[in-house]
């Protein structure tokens, strides 16, 4: 199916991440991807999703046993077929935009023509040099990739002039002026509201200066930084004087790229260590002596017809004596020989963690290739995994043996070859949580099924997602497809990756994990499990499952990814540092202030008409249905206090009685005067406040810097953002009272004829605060008139007789991924309008959704090479490790090539009375034993003290505290736990709650800040 241009349903996360120019020059690429085992599957399935135009698939190769398990579309039936027919089908179903075929064919320099990108995957080193060669000179895009076992390789060659257009892909840096000095050179300074991001040599354009307009139309111009909130730039001194205002931009320069042909690279790297990309800073030395070891696996096979045999020590000592060779012909004296006798062990092997991180690494490399975007890598990486081997080889290969690594006609012996066939038993008898059905979840599942996870009697994934599929899934969510599109994600995850292994035992859960789930997963589920995966995409979900798997003392795997930036994290009980608190982070507030009367940002505008939809279209609605539904209502509400009570109950009010419309007219009607509220009288009003020539008590101008000085706007029907705004908030009033609307704009335009508009008069009594602190001092001012106010609305409410039935309304949930919604119609509507009234540069559908949709930039080859990582560190947690320097954190970037490997930090300590404790440790108490009744307080501060020689001061279960030896608690000793609970909080405790989190105080340490929590199991 051939794609005109670019669908912005399918391919909407990635846009974010991608640009529509680079999509465009994407879909007009052809890519070879050559070699379909695992890695070549991995990297034709990232890049089919991305979009180019076409992939050709070529093996001459029949599909092995060992092909099984990597390779996710190959079943046992196929043992002995081509590969490349055999992916073919299944590839071909991932995006209805590509077209893929399959070659089984050898690849000649006449089919090599045809292509703008060419991968070669698994290839002997003669086909490499040959075509690289051929590729270089014929200004091919030419791509090696390859793994072997714990061990990976890539490099590319994009030829003698490549053009970068966007190195990095950032989101250009832009700073608000407030003076411009003339002189040479002329110094710019910033709004004191924060600090400008530029740094010496930026280019930068202006927009919207005042006065020195020169500086509009001047071409990009390079800057120096001088400090936090400044800089200079060029000659401004026959410009003329500054008066106010203006913007400077970042302004992306694109970058012209040299490759060395892979014939000289190979030679080159060894005397150039800028040619290879570090992947881990702490194995420099061992990147280099894989360069050569790499290359004498291929003069091994060459000359003994075979890769190395699964542990066979004679054979790594051949290995290593090949390279010796190889590096006394180029004269390198560092050779590694430990890295190498390990990578002969381990070369025979196939595992997907690893085929998924150098796949998702590769397909990017193709992503550069096809569209300019992003830097490329400069040219050669390696990578290894050699923490994931047992603890016990540190330095003694000989723990395995051949007999245990040694091919079994099993879909698993990839993964033998490396680990021994008594680890694979231990992988299928494992028992995870996944957490998470999206992106990273299918991408983790994927992974499962092909190592094995919980693929035997005693193992199981249980798989929990809330969310259904979307057709913006698709593009990245890679076990699903168009006909899944409304089905629950975890049921059809789970249905495809037990497609890939049907030994696979997999339960689908649609819940959140969450406070109110904590009856079904109870201390029993998380005691069954041996690990927590999370691949969740907000950071209050990870923080509480963090904290489960702290309490339930369970390991768990984390990753995230944003656009081409993906994180890993792995939590090991007793071991590391958990998730928790601390890490989470979050975007900066913006002021109230600024949202309300002061904007400077596009990013202001949109979030004000986000808060506009909510209060208008959802948080009203859903208040009137409470008043409805619930006679106790508005006494929580005003128990919330006076100010927020008086803004809903007179919000149920109006739209009970006063805006109440009965037909399509007088929802258009309604919008009409919205308009004019919120374009033109709110605007009047603050200028008569703040007129445009006011100083401030210090003699500056009000109207500087970030406070940008509005002017009201006239509606005009021609304007078509005006009757975008019209049509949309119409009938989203209409949709919330359940009358039927229409896009008609004749018919709009014939109503808002007639409609009539009150004419408004500033009021000089009205006062407007400029920071938060004074919007909270004027509430307080305003306490008795709310109080008044209150009490009439109480009144007017309480003699409304209305039919529940009649009067209910239907709120609206904003999706905005649904174009015939309204939804982001008003948005962007909305938004605009406001940053024409503050003279903000308006944004487009595409860049609104994401700010408004608070959207993540995604896209599939991170996913992938995330998910990859992550499995990695799943192999040490099964393997038992317990060295910290085993497990690895990971930090990357595959937009710049930017890697960042490194140890967990280990869990910090704490002392109490004496004793050391960490966040893993607490006193876990069984409150019932062999039947007997449930313990009483008396007898858990007894036992306490009999096992921990510690004395109980005071008990506290979330805001209650339970006991206090200061307090008169003498008649609660006798209590059970549970009754003591109920009690005190004066709350029935869920049936199916197992476990109390119940923090204590001591006697022998007062003044501790942090104690381990008795956990009570009940």
């Amino acid at each position: 199916m051939e794609q005109s241009d670019i669908d912005e349903g399918l391919y909407s996360r990635q846009l974010y991440v991608i640009d529509h120019d680079a999509m465009r020059r994407m879909g007009k690429a052809d890519v070879l991807i050559a070699g379909m085992r695992g890695l070549g599957v991995e990297i034709a399935k990232n890049v089919i999703l991305a979009g180019v135009r076409s992939v050709t698939i070529q093996d001459e190769g029949v599909v092995e046993w060992r092909d099984l398990s990597s390779h996710f579309y190959l079943k046992e039936t196929d043992v002995g077929q081509n590969r490349a027919l055999c992916s073919e089908k299944q590839l071909s179903s991932l995006n209805v935009y590509v077209r893929v075929s399959a070659s089984t064919d050898k690849l000649s320099e006449d089919f090599l023509r045809q292509f703008q990108v060419v991968v070669l995957t698994n290839s002997p080193f003669e086909e490499q040099q040959c075509l690289g060669t051929f590729c270089h000179s014929n200004n091919i895009k030419f791509i090696v990739a390859d793994t072997r076992g714990l061990f990976g390789q890539l490099f590319c060659d994009f030829g003698e002039s490549f053009e970068v257009r966007d190195t990095n892909g950032e989101t250009p840096v832009s700073a608000m002026i407030a003076h411009i000095s003339k002189g040479n050179p002329g110094v710019v300074t910033c709004s004191d509201e924060e600090s400008h991001e530029f740094t010496d040599g930026m280019l930068v354009n202006f927009s919207g200066v005042q006065g020195m307009s020169e500086l509009n139309s001047h071409a990009p111009i390079e800057i120096k930084e001088r400090d936090r909130f400044s800089f200079s730039i060029c000659d401004t001194s026959n410009f003329s004087d500054y008066v106010k205002g203006g913007v400077a931009t970042e302004v992306n320069q694109p970058e012209i790229l040299s490759f060395k042909p892979f014939s000289v690279a190979t030679k080159e790297v060894l005397i150039d260590p800028g040619l290879v990309e570090m992947t881990d800073f702490g194995k420099i030395e061992r990147h280099r002596s894989l360069h050569l070891a790499f290359k004498a696996l291929h003069q091994f096979s060459e000359e003994y017809g075979r890769t190395p045999r699964p542990r066979s020590q004679a054979d790594a000592e051949l290995l290593v004596t090949i390279t010796k060779k190889i590096c006394a012909d180029a004269e390198f004296n560092e050779l590694d020989e430990d890295t190498v006798r390990k990578l002969s062990l381990v070369a025979s092997g196939d595992l997907a963690p690893v085929n998924a991180f150098i796949g998702g690494l590769a397909a990017q490399e193709v992503v550069k290739a096809c569209s300019g975007k992003f830097t490329p890598l400069r040219q050669w990486l390696y990578f290894d995994a050699l923490e994931c081997l047992s603890d016990e080889e540190e330095g003694t290969e000989g723990v395995l043996t051949e007999d245990d690594c040694a091919p079994r006609d099993s879909r698993y012996d990839g993964q033998i070859a490396v680990f021994g066939s008594a680890f694979q038993d231990k992988l299928k008898n494992q028992n995870y949580f996944l957490v998470g059905a999206g992106a990273i979840g299918c991408e983790l599942l994927k992974n499962f099924a092909l190592i094995g996870l919980g693929a035997g009697e005693g193992g199981n994934i249980t798989v929990t997602d809330m969310d259904s599929i979307e057709r913006s899934n698709l593009n990245r969510q890679f076990l699903f497809r168009s006909q899944d599109i409304g089905r629950l994600k975890s049921e059809a995850a789970a249905e495809s990756a037990k497609a890939m292994n049907p030994y696979m035992n997999i339960t689908a859960h649609q819940n959140r994990v969450c406070p109110e789930t904590e009856e079904v997963y109870t201390y029993s589920f998380y005691s069954q499990l041996d690990g927590v995966a999370a691949a969740l995409d907000n950071v209050d979900a990870r923080v509480y499952l963090d904290k489960c798997c702290v309490r339930n003392k369970k390991p768990m795997l984390e990753g995230g990814t944003m656009g081409s930036k993906g994180h890993t994290m792995v939590v090991v009980p007793h071991l590391t540092e958990s998730y928790g608190p601390g890490i989470s982070g979050g975007e900066k507030a913006i002021p109230l202030c600024t949202l309300k009367n002061f904007p400077h940002r596009i990013e202001h505008t949109l979030q004000w008409a986000r808060d506009q939809f909510e209060g208008l279209f959802k948080h009203t609605a859903e208040n009137v249905n409470q008043y409805l539904s619930d006679p106790a209502f508005v006494e929580r509400t005003v128990a919330r206090g006076d100010v927020e009570a008086v803004e809903i109950l007179e919000g149920v009010y109006r739209s009970l009685i006063q805006e109440r419309p009965q037909n399509w007219t007088d929802c258009v009607s309604w919008a009409r005067r919205q308009w004019e509220t919120l374009y033109n009288n709110h605007l009047r009003q603050l200028l008569h406040c703040f007129p445009p020539d006011q100083v401030t008590s210090s003699g500056l101008p009000f109207w500087m810097g970030a406070k940008r000085c509005p002017h009201p706007l006239t509606f005009d029907t021609s304007n078509t953002t005006h009757m975008d705004f019209i049509v949309a908030a119409a009938n989203l009033y209409g949709q919330i009272y359940g009358i039927e609307g229409t896009r008609n704009l004749v018919d709009i335009q014939n109503i808002l004829q007639g409609v009539k508009v009150t004419e408004f008069t500033p009021k000089s009594t009205v006062k407007i605060a400029v920071t938060d602190q004074e919007m909270k001092e004027e509430n307080e001012e305003r306490r008795e008139e709310d109080k008044d106010k209150l009490e009439m609305l109480k009144d007017k409410l309480s003699k409304l007789q209305l039919s529940d039935q009649n009067f209910r309304m239907h709120p609206q949930e904003f999706e905005k991924d649904d174009d015939n919604n309204f939804h982001m119609d008003y948005i962007i509507a909305a938004s605009n309008l406001r940053a024409e009234n503050y003279d903000i540069p308006t944004a487009n559908r595409h860049k609104s959704k994401l700010i408004a949709g608070r959207i993540i930039p995604a896209i599939a080859t991170t996913t992938a090479a995330i998910a990859g990582l992550m499995c990695l560190e799943l192999y040490k947690l099964i393997q038992g490790h317990r060295q910290i320097k085993s497990y690895r954190n990971a930090y990357v970037n595959l937009a710049t090539q930017y890697f960042v490997l490194s140890q967990p930090r280990a869990s910090p300590t704490f002392t109490v009375a004496g004793q050391q404790f960490s966040l893993w440790d607490d006193f876990l108490v069984q409150g019932r034993r062999e039947g007997q009744e449930e313990m009483t307080l008396k007898e858990l501060l007894k036992h306490i003290k009999e096992n921990y020689n510690l004395t109980i001061s005071g008990l506290y279960y979330g805001p209650a505290v339970l006991y206090s030896n200061d307090s008169n608690h003498g008649d609660r000793l006798k209590l059970s736990i549970s009754d003591l609970i109920r009690s005190v909080t004066k709350s029935e405790i869920p049936a199916l709650q197992q476990m109390f989190e119940i923090i204590p105080s001591f006697v022998e340490d007062e003044e501790c800040e942090k104690t381990p929590p008795i956990r009570y199991l009940r």
